[in-house]
């Protein structure tokens, strides 16, 4: 099956698909683009999240992280969504957790959003109700926690970048392994299955990681021939 993949930062994210092509057996295939396709780093720089702009953070191709305006690239959101309608893609996933207006549409397949399957998910795997989100940006903090207040009766969010020093994020798991949560939140798609696994043993908590529940919702309409 023919499926598209957007990342709000720059395609090929070969980084989220290390951990997750497994789990559709082969019977995908990905088609790729990126918001910040073709763009240098000098023009992704006029994106800088200015007050009260909502704020993204992604990863290019050479590696590095950038963090703009989600304003910046809607329009080539769309522009992505509707090259693959045109290529045949059945539905396409977003490889972001972040939230998007409902103006970004296809005409005739699914836009299956993270976040959105996360907001579903979530709550009904915390007993207490009460949530660590671990989040890329110091300037998300308030974001992701007025977010999940809508969501969870308990939320505190640190940040701890996944494109970043690994130091920080053993760092931000010590920190959360005395909160009094029950479940771990990695609330980005950039967060790996390695790092999901180091979080869980350092903090003894259960983790919630995004690429992989996103894939897994995916194969339900993947698992067969077609």
């Amino acid at each position: 099956m023919k499926v598209g993949a957007i990342t709000i930062g720059q395609a090929p994210r070969t980084d989220v698909t290390a951990d997750i092509m497994d789990i559709f057996g082969g019977k995908v295939e990905l088609i790729q683009a990126g918001g910040l396709d073709g763009l240098t780093k000098e023009e992704i720089a006029g994106f800088a999240p200015e007050e009260g702009d909502y704020v993204l953070v992604s990863r290019l191709t050479d590696g590095s992280s950038v963090t703009f305006a989600e304003k910046h690239i809607l329009p080539r959101l769309q522009e992505a969504i509707h090259h693959m309608e045109k290529e045949g893609c059945r539905l396409i996933m977003f490889f972001c957790t972040g939230s998007f207006p409902e103006d970004l549409t296809a005409e005739k397949i699914p836009l299956i959003y993270p976040c959105d399957i996360l907001n579903r998910t979530v709550p009904l795997l915390t007993k207490k109700s009460s949530i660590v989100c671990i989040t890329p940006s110091p300037l998300q903090l308030s974001q992701t926690e007025a977010k999940w207040k809508n969501y969870v009766k308990e939320v505190t969010s640190v940040a701890a970048s996944p494109y970043g020093p690994r130091e920080e994020l053993e760092k931000a798991a010590e920190q959360v392994r005395d909160m009094d949560a029950d479940l771990i939140v990695m609330d980005c798609i950039g967060y790996t299955q390695e790092m999901k696994e180091m979080f869980a043993k350092k903090t003894g908590k259960l983790v919630v990681l995004p690429r992989t529940l996103l894939a897994r919702v995916i194969s339900e309409l993947t698992d067969v021939e077609s």
